[in-house]
């Protein structure tokens, strides 16, 4: 078990400040993932807390333990890279004991930590195998192994599935979490650009933007109560619908006026001194309901999406310079061209007024 506490960490390359203000305390046990968009330091983050990129400023503890000029290897930290790194000339066994023969273990203690690994991740049958005999999935499981054998404080991955398929990805991303089932003491911190990863692996999810965290919470939170319009929008795929209203209700219910309709929002508190307050309106498309009741948006179907399970439907007419995008259950065809009206349950419509979150006043 191993606390991480990050405090302050920025990190510049000259004048360029990649990452500022980073503040984290991670507990024994979590799998924190970090999720952004491409170029908002995830990685640069991760590899930080391994030691391979120095602390431009701040400090880093684990275990209470500043280790801001402690080499990589004095860590306790195993890390899990994107693209595998093994020895193409080791046998699986021989890549997965070769650090515990550097660190002069006894050749006892390196069969048993080679086979509990091997046995945890399935990987019995493919001791003897070298790397290229192997798929993709067992060469990441492999990579994993290697990790477990030294028995880290904690774990880092950096994008593990990226290079698989998406039915590996799948299945190698059960793997992952019922390898942490398996060590529920275990510190793992995850780097994904891959929400459905973050979403069914996390423990918390850290989402960074502008060079610094835009919020932590867990899966749901982040889903459900959005600090702000970026995360509103990241999480969540396609993103959250957003139009420009005014406040012109307040009460038990607040009301707001999209000049052509208004939309009725039961889960953020207002009052009075909210009148007449400029706001964006949020909706997930996944909560976008057909209905001539009321409807809070109304537009011709541009494109649509035959996903199954939901039918997915983009319209010609823009909110904010975006397309608005509806998910209806089930498979509807033959819509494309057709006026559709659309309205939203209250409890599901969030405020946002300067790009944050009404909820958070």
């Amino acid at each position: 078990m191993a606390s991480l506490k990050l405090k302050n960490l920025k990190k510049s390359y000259g004048d360029v400040t990649v990452l500022q203000d980073i503040n984290l305390d991670i507990t024994p046990g979590e799998l924190v993932v970090f999720v952004g968009p491409s170029g908002c330091g995830k990685s640069t983050l991760l590899r930080m807390i391994a030691g391979l990129e120095k602390i431009t400023d701040g400090t880093l503890e684990i275990d209470g333990m500043v280790v801001n000029n402690v080499p990589p290897s004095e860590r306790g930290i195993a890390m899990v890279f994107q693209s595998y790194a093994l020895y193409p000339h080791m046998t699986v066994r021989e890549n997965m004991s070769f650090a515990l023969k550097i660190a002069k273990k006894s050749k006892a203690e390196i069969k048993a930590a080679v086979d509990n690994a091997a046995r945890i991740l399935q990987l019995e049958d493919y001791l003897d195998r070298l790397p290229k005999a192997l798929s993709g999935g067992q060469r990441q499981r492999v990579a994993i192994g290697r990790s477990i054998v030294r028995d880290p404080k904690v774990y880092l991955f950096d994008e593990p599935l990226s290079n698989l398929d998406a039915a590996l990805r799948v299945a190698t991303r059960i793997e992952i979490a019922q390898l942490k089932e398996s060590m529920p003491d275990t510190t793992m911190i995850y780097v994904t650009h891959d929400q459905v990863e973050a979403m069914t692996l996390a423990t918390r999810i850290v989402v960074l933007a502008n060079k610094g965290i835009a919020q932590v919470g867990s899966p749901l939170d982040l889903y459900e109560r959005p600090e702000n319009e970026f995360v509103a929008r990241f999480i969540g795929s396609p993103a959250m619908n957003l139009w420009p209203g005014e406040i012109i209700g307040t009460g038990a219910q607040t009301t707001v006026d999209l000049g052509d309709g208004c939309v009725a929002v039961s889960n953020v508190p207002t009052g009075d001194a909210d009148i007449g307050l400029a706001v964006n309106v949020g909706v997930r498309p996944e909560d976008l309901l057909a209905t001539d009741a009321a409807p809070i948006f109304s537009g011709e179907v541009n494109f649509t999406e035959l996903l199954g399970e939901v039918t997915q439907i983009y319209f010609s007419e823009k909110s904010n310079g975006e397309t608005v995008i509806a998910k209806l259950p089930g498979i509807v065809r033959d819509l494309r061209g057709t006026k559709i009206s659309l309205g939203a349950i209250p409890e599901k419509v969030h405020l946002f007024a300067d790009g944050q979150s009404l909820l958070y006043r």
